[in-house]
C-alpha cells in the first residue's frame, strides 16, 4: 500500500506514533469536469455522472436541446432540473436525501433532428464529489478542446511522476514520533486547536469531540502541506469508516484530501480521523468547509469555519528560536 501524502503524514506523525497505516477503502472515480462524446450509433448507451445532494451539476451541450425534451426516471429524486435559456445547458440538483450510489436516469433530445437524436445519462449519487460541469459533444471536438485535453494529460503525467518520486522519498524517512522529530528539524510544523470555532452541520452522523489543524509551508526539502485531525464520537448502531474528504473554500474551490484512520469507529466509541493534502493553506480562501463521507453510505460529517495556522508564523517563530 502507498503511504499517505505529506500533508496527511504531518498530522499522522503527531497522532499515530508507531501506528501503521491501514488499507484505505476504495473511492469511486468522479471527475470534476467530465467530457462525454455522444456518437450516432450510441443509442442505448448511458454515461455515468457523479452528483451530490443539494449541489448543482451543469451539463453543457454543443447542440441545442428540444423544448420540453428532458425526461427524468424515477421522478421525484431531483429537486430541480432546468434547461438554460439558449437550450445549450441543463442544470440538475439532486434532493437533499439523495443517497450515495443512488441512480437516476436522465434522457435529453436534441432540436435539429440529426443523429444521434438524443443522449442518456445516469446520475450516480456521491456524498461530496460531484461533477460540477459536464461537457457533452455530439459533434467532433473543436481544436481548443483537444488542445486543452492535451495540456491536462501532460499535467497529469507530470503529477504522477512527482507523486512517484515523493512516495519513494517518503519510504526512506522515519514515521511515527521519529517522523515528527524529523519534520521539526526545519521548524516548519504549525498547529492550532480549531474545535471551539467549528460549525458542525445539524445532520452530522458523528459528533466532533476534538479538532486540530496543521500547516507546513513549502520549504527547500519539504513540500507545502495541510492536515486536519478529528476525534469523532459515533452514536450510531454501525461502525463508521471515512472513505474520503473534501475541503471547500469561500470561492467554491475544492481540494480533495487523503483520509486515514487506524480502524473503523465502533458504535458508541471515539476514534481519530486524519486528513491531509500536499497544498499550502494560504492558497485557499478560508474559513473553509470540510466534508467527510463513508463508502456507499449516507452518513457524512460536515464542519464549517475550518481554518489553518499561517505558514508565515511558523517561519517567524522558527527564526526567533535560531
Amino acid at each position: 500500500m502507498l503511504p499517505p501524502s505529506p500533508g496527511a503524514l504531518l498530522a499522522l506523525a503527531l497522532f499515530a506514533g508507531a501506528a501503521q497505516a491501514a488499507e484505505a477503502p476504495p473511492i469511486p472515480r468522479c471527475a470534476a469536469t467530465p467530457r462525454i462524446d455522444v456518437a450516432p450509433d450510441s443509442s442505448g448507451q448511458a454515461s455515468e455522472v457523479c452528483v451530490s445532494p443539494n449541489e448543482t451539476t451543469t451539463f453543457v451541450f454543443d447542440s441545442r436541446l428540444a423544448a420540453g425534451a428532458v425526461e427524468v426516471q424515477p421522478e421525484g429524486r431531483l429537486a430541480d432540473w432546468t434547461p438554460g435559456k439558449e437550450g445549450l445547458t441543463l442544470h440538475v440538483i439532486p434532493r437533499g436525501d439523495f443517497l450515495p450510489g443512488e441512480r437516476v436516469k436522465v434522457t435529453v433530445r436534441f432540436a435539429d433532428g440529426e443523429a444521434p437524436a438524443g443522449a442518456t445519462f445516469w446520475l450516480v449519487g456521491h456524498a461530496a464529489r460531484r461533477a460540477q460541469r459536464v461537457e457533452v459533444f455530439r459533434k467532433p471536438r473543436p481544436a481548443d478542446v483537444l488542445n486543452r485535453e492535451k495540456v491536462e494529460a501532460q499535467a497529469e503525467a507530470r503529477q504522477c511522476q512527482e507523486d512517484r518520486a515523493r512516495l519513494l522519498a517518503e519510504r526512506k524517512e522515519p514515521g511515527g514520533l521519529m517522523g515528527a522529530a524529523w519534520l521539526e528539524r526545519e521548524k516548519a510544523v504549525e498547529s492550532k486547536d480549531i474545535w471551539y470555532d467549528l460549525e458542525p452541520h445539524p445532520a452530522n452522523a458523528l459528533r466532533t469531540e476534538q479538532a486540530r489543524s496543521y500547516s507546513q509551508p513549502k520549504g527547500v526539502t519539504l513540500p507545502g502541506g495541510m492536515a486536519v485531525r478529528l476525534q469523532l464520537l459515533n452514536p450510531g448502531a454501525e461502525p463508521w469508516t471515512a472513505a474520503g474528504a473534501v475541503l471547500k473554500d469561500l470561492t467554491g474551490a475544492e481540494v480533495e484530501l487523503s483520509a486515514w484512520q487506524e480502524s473503523a469507529i465502533a458504535p458508541g466509541a471515539l476514534g481519530f480521523v486524519v486528513m491531509g493534502a500536499e497544498r499550502e493553506p494560504g492558497q485557499l480562501a478560508c474559513p473553509c468547509t470540510l466534508k467527510l463521507w463513508e463508502e456507499q453510505g449516507p452518513r457524512t460529517v460536515t464542519l464549517g469555519n475550518v481554518t489553518f495556522p499561517a505558514g508565515e508564523q511558523a517561519g517567524r517563530k522558527g527564526a526567533a528560536r535560531e
